[in-house]
């Protein structure tokens, strides 16, 4: 069972990190795009919210990737099992229906839903 809690720690605290940097980056350019005059403040909203939620969707894919790949190195779940699709449904809390992990790794699940609520 360590075995689990230092892997999913660790993938936790390297999506953590990710999301950090992409939070960071999005703060300083929405501060710098806000600090702009323009004739038409509504229509830069928009486009300033459109980019930050897309820029944040895309951090959240990554996160995704890294557990797929944490998945893949310590064979979390059956042979043939899509891993990203896999990551995906315990990463947005979905819950299992078609795929379930190996028993050696079966709290990965709950811990990549976990951290999803500490990035939010």
């Amino acid at each position: 069972m360590l075995d689990q809690f230092l892997v999913g720690g660790i993938v936790s605290i390297s999506n953590i990190i990710i999301h950090a940097l992409v939070m960071t980056t999005v703060v300083r350019a929405t501060l710098s795009v806000g600090a702009k005059k323009t004739l038409h403040p509504s229509l830069l909203l928009i486009s300033v919210m459109t980019t930050v939620v897309s820029v944040l969707m895309a951090a959240h894919t990554s996160e995704v990737f890294v557990w797929s790949l944490a998945y893949l190195i310590v064979d979390a779940v059956p042979v043939g099992t899509n891993l990203v699709y896999f990551a995906f449904v315990n990463y947005t809390t979905l819950g299992y229906g078609d795929v379930t992990p190996v028993q050696d790794w079966q709290l990965l699940g709950p811990m990549t839903a976990y951290e999803l609520s500490a990035v939010i």
